[in-house]
C-alpha cells in the first residue's frame, strides 16, 4: 500500500508512505479485536459494560498521556515514539490472548480476566499516543497547506482500510486449537512485522528525517485549545469522535441481540457490518474527497450530516439490517469528517503550534473513547435504541451548531 501525496519537504520519500503501512497494520488489529470483544465477552460471561470499559480505560490512559508526549517529541523528534507506539501494540495484543485464555482455562474469574485484559491492554493507550501524536506531528512537518489535507486523508484512508481487513479477517483467524484467541495472536505477529519495518524505513535517530517544526514548549494542550480558530475544530472533533465511539463499540451487541442467535453465530454479521462501514469510510476518504476535492469545513459538515442520518436509520427499525445499514451510512460520514476537522485544526495553526495540535487530536481519540461508550453500554440495558439515539443528538447538535452560522450568514447576504 502506498499513500500519493506530495514530496515531503525534507527526509525519505519512504517515510509517509511507511506510516500509512503502520496506520494500517495497527487498525487491523484494534478494529479486528473491537470486532471479536463482544463474542468473547459474552464467552467468558463479562457484563456488555464492562467489555466495553476495557477500551475505555486503555483510551482514558492514551487521553492523558497524549500531552506527556509533546515536549519528548520535540526534543527528541518522532521516531522514537512511533516504535514505542508498535511495541505497546505487540504486548497488548499478546497479553490480551494470555488473559482472555486464562479466563477460558477457569484459572481466572471473568472479573480478574476483565482486569488483567484491561490492564494489558492499557500499554498499547499509553504507548499509542506517543505514536499518534508523532505521526501527526511529523505529517504536518513534511506538508502544507492542501497537501497537508490530503496526506491526512490518506493516513486516513489507511486507518480505514484497516478497518475492513481487520473484521474481515477476525473471525477467519478463530480456529482451532487457538479459537478466539486466534486473532490477537495474529495481530501481534502483524505488529512485530510492523516494527521491523520501523528499523528499516525509519533512522535510529531523527537524522536524515524532517524534525518536528513548532511546538514550542511552553504551548499546552490547553493553551491551542484555547486559541481562537483551533479550538472550535478541536471541540467539534471531540463531540463527533464521541458518536462515532458510541456507534462501533455498541454495534457487535445490538447485532447480536437482534439476531437473537447464538455469539458465535452472530460474529459473522458483526464483520460484514463493521468491514462494509470501513468500506464506506474509505469510499469517503479516498473517492468522495478525491473526485471533489471538498475544504476541510465542507468534509466536517457533509460528514456530520450521512453520520446523522444512519444513526436515525438504525432507529426507525428494530432489525439488524437497519442497525448494520444505519452504522454502514453513519461511518461514511464520520470517515468525512474526521479528517475534515483534523486539517481544519492544523491548517488553523501556526508552525508553532502544530506539535500541540497533533497533542489535541490524539488525546480527542482516547477522550472519546473512555465515557461515551461505557454509558451508551449502559443506557443500551434499559432502552435499546439508546446509543444510535445518543449518537444521533450528537450529530444534530454539531449540524445546528455549523449550519445556523452558514443560514445566518445568509440570509444577511440576501437582506443587503
Amino acid at each position: 500500500m502506498s499513500m500519493v501525496l506530495d514530496p515531503p519537504r525534507t527526509g525519505s520519500r519512504w517515510v509517509l508512505p511507511f506510516l500509512g503501512a503502520v496506520t494500517f497494520l495497527t487498525a487491523i488489529g484494534n478494529i479486528g479485536l473491537v470486532s471479536v470483544m463482544p463474542t468473547i465477552g459474552r464467552l467468558l460471561h463479562i457484563p456488555d459494560f464492562l467489555v466495553a470499559g476495557i477500551f475505555s480505560l486503555s483510551a482514558l490512559t492514551w487521553a492523558i498521556s497524549a500531552p506527556f508526549w509533546v515536549s519528548r517529541i520535540e526534543r527528541k523528534g518522532p521516531n522514537p515514539y512511533i516504535r514505542a507506539g508498535l511495541v505497546g501494540f505487540v504486548v497488548s495484543m499478546g497479553g490480551c490472548a494470555l488473559s482472555v485464555e486464562l479466563g477460558l482455562l477457569g484459572l481466572l474469574t471473568p472479573f480478574a480476566a476483565f482486569l488483567l485484559f484491561s490492564i494489558l491492554r492499557s500499554t498499547y493507550g499509553l504507548l499509542g499516543s506517543a505514536a499518534a501524536t508523532a505521526t501527526q506531528a511529523l505529517i504536518a512537518a513534511q506538508t502544507a497547506g492542501a497537501a497537508r489535507t490530503r496526506a491526512i486523508t490518506t493516513l486516513a484512508g489507511a486507518l480505514s482500510l484497516g478497518t475492513i481487513v481487520g473484521p474481515a479477517i477476525a473471525p477467519a483467524m478463530i480456529v482451532e486449537p487457538l479459537g478466539p484467541l486466534g486473532p490477537m495472536l495474529g495481530f501481534a505477529i502483524f505488529g512485530v512485522i510492523a516494527l521491523g519495518g520501523a528499523y528499516i524505513f525509519l533512522p535510529r535517530t531523527s537524522r536524515g528525517v524532517a524534525p518536528v517544526v513548532g511546538g514550542a514548549p511552553q504551548i499546552s494542550l490547553t493553551q491551542v485549545w484555547r486559541r481562537q480558530g483551533i479550538g472550535h475544530y478541536l471541540s467539534f472533533g471531540l463531540l463527533l469522535c464521541s458518536a462515532q465511539a458510541i456507534n462501533l463499540y455498541t454495534i457487535g451487541f445490538v447485532i447480536i441481540d437482534r439476531m437473537a442467535d447464538d455469539p458465535m453465530a452472530a460474529q459473522r454479521m458483526i464483520g460484514i457490518a463493521m468491514t462494509a462501514a470501513a468500506v464506506a469510510a474509505l469510499l469517503g476518504q479516498w473517492g468522495f474527497v478525491r473526485l471533489f476535492s471538498p475544504s476541510p469545513l465542507s468534509m466536517m459538515r457533509i460528514g456530520t450530516g450521512f453520520a446523522f442520518a444512519g444513526n436515525l436509520l438504525a432507529i426507525s427499525h428494530g432489525g439488524v439490517n437497519a442497525a448494520a445499514l444505519g452504522f454502514i451510512l453513519a461511518s461514511f460520514g464520520y470517515g468525512l469528517a474526521r479528517p475534515g476537522f483534523s486539517a481544519a485544526a492544523s491548517l488553523a495553526g501556526s508552525t508553532e503550534d502544530q506539535v500541540a495540535i497533533a497533542s489535541a487530536i490524539t488525546f480527542i481519540a482516547g477522550a472519546s473513547i473512555t465515557l461515551p461508550p461505557v454509558l451508551a453500554s449502559a443506557a443500551y440495558q434499559w432502552w435499546r435504541p439508546a446509543p444510535f439515539a445518543i449518537a444521533a443528538g450528537i450529530g444534530g447538535a454539531l449540524l445546528l451548531s455549523h449550519l445556523l452560522p452558514v443560514l445566518a450568514r445568509h440570509i444577511v447576504h440576501n437582506e443587503r
